[in-house]
């Protein structure tokens, strides 16, 4: 017994000592150390025969630039970095790195494989510093998961350009690849409509903290521009228009379109008796479609039953019911649901719906479900036995809003106090967060870490909430279960903190959390 410890104890240490050596985040599926050592010059040379691969370099250069000092100069050929294209690797995001006594070479299938191989390059050359050095291997990566992403709530509160930026910068330096944008809510409305001028003139007045404050939201060239920035870091943006429930906002601005809510929730929901409503949310889509190329467009369908017992006096909606034998409201609803993702389907888009519409009969081959009521495990398992693709999202504990630490008294927490630190981001998808649910099936698109922020009000405090839990997010969406290890993590956490500090971000120091003064703003 005491024998199998210490061979247990060699076994880890030496995994330790290897991570350490790697210094990457997310980790590699596998690597492989070689013999010798690879100095690292001062100017990093880089060159790929291939031209596609070529376009991936202006972005390295930059971020290289941005995040390390590290100057980099494109040559034809025979570089200190090599790109080199392998048709045989037949996953798009896979790559091969080999580093050599004479310098790395990146080897990949497609574009934003090769892009991955750089990031893994940018984290290891930037670490090691000219004159230092890394050890050489062999790197064979790809990732657990096609989904990866990362929502932003800026109905809520108001981030900007330059913060939604920051964000897709350290996304793509650790491989992550969706960007679930939520621009419009009850608070706000944040995206430029050219057909309806008023959903930003008067929807995208105020925020949560104070409702008459400046009119705040992206023009459509905002939005373009953020989203070639993403793009040219292969991370598709997809944007969420709620509907039918949370729509004051837009209600405010066109109240002709409203169905009206509850007490608690007034102007809630849009009105589904009325033909006119449909053509105004298809007019909708159709403009954020033409801004967004990704595959997934985002309707929301959740918590309606916050606001929409108003439908019961509204005669357009006796009607809607008695034309299609609608028995309830949620079978309102639902019409309603099925309604808005046929007009994304027949646009070639695929309907994103959170966990409520799992029962709205939507079919399976145009939708994706997005899990989030943690509480509500048979919602996943009713998802998947009904064969939707499904991404994990649930609130415990990957809503990055929640309190990150046990004595933090400003944010959110679950019945019972329940919170997300970091070490529970990193261990999901783990079955004592899936109520027992194997999420094996390749239903299981992947997961992501939602920022909603009620709480939430400045880049500070967004900063402080979403680092450095995202780097945990990166590696659960990344790296293979039997390579993830939360020690060697702590370890070459080191190098992502001091990247943190080297960058002037707001973050908690979850190692050492009684001297990192949390982090609040001006919320009521």
């Amino acid at each position: 017994m005491k024998m199998m410890y210490v061979r247990l104890t060699l076994l880890l240490t030496f995994f330790i000592g290897v991570c350490r050596a790697q210094e990457i985040i997310p980790f590699p599926n596998h690597y492989e150390l070689t013999a010798g050592k690879l100095t690292i010059p001062r100017t990093l040379t880089i060159s790929s025969s291939d031209s596609e691969f070529s376009g991936i370099i202006p972005v390295f250069r930059q971020s290289a630039r941005d995040f390390y000092s590290v100057k980099v100069e494109q040559k034809d050929e025979n570089g200190f970095i090599r790109l080199i294209r392998n048709s045989g690797e037949k996953n798009h995001e896979g790559y091969r790195l080999t580093i050599k006594p004479d310098g790395i070479t990146v080897e990949a299938g497609y574009a934003n494989g090769c892009f991955y191989g750089l990031q893994t390059v940018l984290q290891l050359a930037g670490n090691a510093a000219a004159g230092g050095s890394l050890r050489c291997a062999v790197i064979e990566d790809s990732p657990r998961y096609e989904w990866r992403g990362l929502m932003l709530d800026e109905s809520r509160h108001f981030q900007g350009m330059t913060e939604v930026k920051r964000l897709l910068d350290f996304m793509a330096l650790q491989k992550l690849n969706k960007f679930h944008w939520h621009l419009t809510d009850a608070q706000g409305w944040r995206i430029e409509i050219k057909k309806y001028p008023l959903l930003t003139e008067v929807g995208g007045k105020g925020d949560l903290t104070n409702p008459n404050g400046p009119v705040q939201f992206y023009t459509q060239e905002e939005i373009k521009e953020i989203v070639k920035y993403a793009g040219q870091r292969f991370i598709e943006v997809i944007p969420e228009i709620e509907m039918p429930g949370h729509a004051t906002a837009a209600v405010k601005s066109y109240p002709e379109f409203g169905g009206g809510g509850s007490e608690q929730c007034p102007d809630f929901t849009f009105n589904p008796g009325e033909k006119e409503t449909y053509g105004f949310l298809t007019d909708i889509l159709d403009e954020i479609i033409t801004l967004f190329p990704s595959r997934y467009i985002h309707i929301g369908g959740d918590e309606v039953h916050f606001g929409n017992e108003h439908w019961n006096d509204i005669a357009g909606v006796h009607q809607l019911m008695q034309a299609h034998q609608l028995k309830d409201l949620p079978d309102v609803e639902h019409y309603f649901l099925n309604r808005m993702a046929d007009s994304l389907r027949v646009r070639g888009k695929i309907a994103v719906g959170w966990d409520e519409v799992v029962t709205a009969g939507l079919p399976k081959s145009g939708t994706l479900v997005m899990w989030w009521r943690h509480e509500k495990p048979q919602q996943l398992g009713e998802a998947l036995t009904k064969g939707y693709e499904v991404v994990l999202c649930p609130r415990i504990p990957l809503y990055l809003d929640f309190v990150q630490y046990n004595l933090h008294t400003y944010g959110r927490r679950w019945s019972g106090g329940a919170f997300a630190p970091i070490e529970s981001v990193y261990r999901f998808p783990g079955k004592e967060f899936t109520g027992g649910i194997s999420v094996s099936s390749p239903l299981v698109k992947g997961i992501q870490g939602n920022v909603w922020t009620e709480k939430i009000a400045t880049p500070e405090r967004l900063q402080f909430m979403v680092f450095p839990r995202l780097s945990a997010l990166a590696e659960a969406a990344w790296s293979d279960d039997d390579v993830k290890n939360y020690a060697s993590f702590n370890l070459r956490m080191n190098n992502m903190i001091s990247l943190y500090k080297r960058m002037g971000l707001t973050f908690f120091d979850y190692r050492n959390p009684e001297n990192t003064p949390e982090i609040k703003d001006p919320v009521k």
